[in-house]
């Protein structure tokens, strides 16, 4: 079992706290294409589970930036009615379609003052993301995980003093990768 006490601690340590989310489990097929597939009953619970755990590690967000695809909108939904009306929420369509950059832009876009950024949104781009930003000195047992992607409704957590927008390139340590199979 994760210990949610121990990440919030470690994360706690730093000045700023990004954490990358995939959306929960989701249909096959949308007859309307697939950025409106939707949630199914599993990925609902996944998702509300996963707002909880973050909540219990002290990281709330200050901002959610997630993916306008319906699937990463419903995850969000579910993540609020956890985390309440505090975070500022900015829905996207370049998180659905412009995989890194568009993580990057958020980073960039987002102001001094917030502490935690959540930005949901989609497989490779999470998993890719998390690898790319995480420094060196982050634990290889945690970035051999993010190599195998990143499961439904699955978090990196990375954490730096700087501000988001210098994030470039390594810039983050990897402090967690939380899975749903590690809530129950």
């Amino acid at each position: 079992m994760t210990n949610f006490t121990k990440i919030g601690k470690k994360s706690a340590a730093y000045r700023h706290v990004l954490i990358l989310m995939r959306h929960g489990k989701a249909e096959g097929m949308n007859e309307q294409g697939d950025q409106y597939r939707q949630l199914t009953d599993k990925g609902l619970k996944q998702s509300k589970k996963m707002g909880k755990a973050i909540a219990d590690m002290g990281l709330v967000p200050d901002i959610i930036a997630s993916s306008a695809a319906t699937r990463a909108r419903q995850t969000t939904e579910r993540l609020l009615a956890t985390f309440g009306d505090g975070p500022d929420v900015r829905y996207h369509m370049d998180l659905y379609d412009h995989g890194m950059q568009a993580i990057m832009d958020e980073l960039a876009h987002t102001k001094d003052k917030h502490r935690v950024l959540m930005v949901v949104c989609h497989e490779p781009t999470v998993s890719y993301a998390a690898q790319w930003l995480a420094s060196p000195e982050s634990d290889p047992v945690l970035l051999g995980e993010l190599a195998l992607g990143s499961a439904p409704s699955s978090i990196a957590v990375l954490a730096s003093d700087d501000p988001f927008a210098q994030w470039q390139t390594k810039s983050g340590l990897l402090v967690a990768t939380v899975s749903p199979k590690e809530l129950d």
